[in-house]
């Protein structure tokens, strides 16, 4: 690898990020998207101005891994059991009905089991980013739609992670379940690893010097990244080890400070990811399943919404409630392209699979943020009496 290339590429993602932010914050539409778009009309589909999409990989697999530390962050359990305890039978629901909607059209389409399964776990969880990003800052932490949505939300995110963890036990359409056992003991071990070494070393280390941020901060990074490296050795992935390093911290007084230190690193990493996914992509292949993308897409904005607000309905919400809940979540994740692009790094589905999942993500994305901001109070909403910060 060559320095000065990197240092280009470096150049030509923020810079182009910046100029096409501006324009996505002008259309209301997700800045993840406009990563996607920037990377694939610098990609070698259109203008060639990067050619390898491997080069900045790694650098880019940092912010994934950064991401899901914050997640872990806020999964307190004591506040995790008391959110979760009222949503569980919602969310699993809710996750079955869009898992099945992928599950059959993987098959219409004439994919393998295996593929068609995969399509189904992409398809059953809402965005995160999108979700929360687009909540005023009160109704986020004070009002009972923030705590729902974040309940399910996080839900979804456990799932997710548990489907990850399947895809490392395997490759092409092999799930031994000898690998599945013993990546299932690499797990507890090293959750009661990070647990002990939590408790004994790093919250003596930060109640001592917890009036040294720059040493908080390094001591966090150094904790997210080694846990990680432990995790890649111990037969697991990165993203688990930085997941479960994130909880065993969650409940220590300084995890949100160390979650609001670390968001501008984790920003400046999944930038980079989410263009190196789109530089990655093959326009050409993304023709041949552009129909099925579209009606996969319609379908969900159509079905998540609706399923929903059914489920919130019968669990007690109100109806405008419920609502505005369904059309929040009404859309695909974050981590439906996370485990697209795990599974066909490790042989379990075809680049046509992953294709449908990441176009139809994208196109959720985008029409769901337009819904969203036509109808609910945002930071970034189209009418001046519904942006709220």
């Amino acid at each position: 690898m060559h320095s000065e290339s990197l240092l280009f590429i470096v150049f030509l993602i923020f810079t182009g990020a910046a100029v096409i932010a501006t324009l996505a914050l002008y259309a209301r539409q997700a800045l993840i998207v406009s990563y996607i778009v920037l990377g694939v009309v610098m990609g070698p589909s259109l203008l060639g101005w990067v050619t390898d999409a491997s080069l900045i990989k790694g650098v880019a697999d940092i912010g994934i891994m950064f991401l899901l530390f914050l997640l872990g962050l806020n999964m307190h359990p004591q506040k995790l059991f008391r959110l979760l305890g009222s949503t569980t039978l919602l969310t699993a629901a809710s996750s079955l009905v869009f898992g099945g909607i992928g599950v059959a059209a993987g098959f219409a389409l004439g994919y393998t089991p295996i593929e068609s399964v995969i399509v189904g776990g992409g398809l059953m969880f809402s965005s995160t980013i999108v979700g929360l990003k687009l909540l005023p800052t009160t109704v986020l932490h004070h009002r009972h739609t923030g705590e729902i949505m974040i309940s399910i939300l996080l839900l979804q995110d456990v799932i997710a992670i548990v489907l990850m963890l399947f895809l490392q036990a395997g490759g092409g359409e092999r799930i031994l379940l000898a690998n599945i056992g013993g990546l299932a003991l690499a797990l507890v071990g090293i959750s009661v690893l990070a647990y002990l070494v939590e408790r004994y070393v790093l919250v003596p280390l930060i109640a001592r010097f917890d009036v040294i941020q720059e040493y908080i901060f390094l001591l966090a990074i150094g904790w997210c990244l080694g846990l990680a490296e432990l995790s890649v050795w111990l037969g697991l992935s990165r993203e688990i080890g930085a997941f479960i390093a994130g909880v065993a911290l969650a409940s220590s007084k300084i995890s949100l400070f160390i979650a609001e230190s670390l968001k501008p690193l984790r920003d400046f990493f999944l930038i980079i990811f989410f263009f190196s996914l789109g530089a990655g992509l093959d326009l050409v292949k993304l023709v041949d399943v552009l129909l099925p993308a579209v009606l996969l897409a319609a379908v969900l904005l159509a079905v998540k919404p609706w399923v929903f607000r059914a489920l919130l309905v019968r669990s007690g919400e109100t109806k405008p409630r419920a609502t505005e809940i369904g059309v929040r979540l009404g859309q695909n994740s974050e981590f439906t392209l996370l485990i697209a692009v795990l599974a066909l790094h490790n042989g379990v589905i075809r680049d046509q699979v992953a294709y449908l999942l990441e176009l139809s993500t994208i196109l959720t994305m985008m029409v769901s943020m337009y819904l969203i901001v036509w109808r609910y109070p945002t930071p970034i909403a189209m009418r001046d009496e519904l942006r709220r910060n």
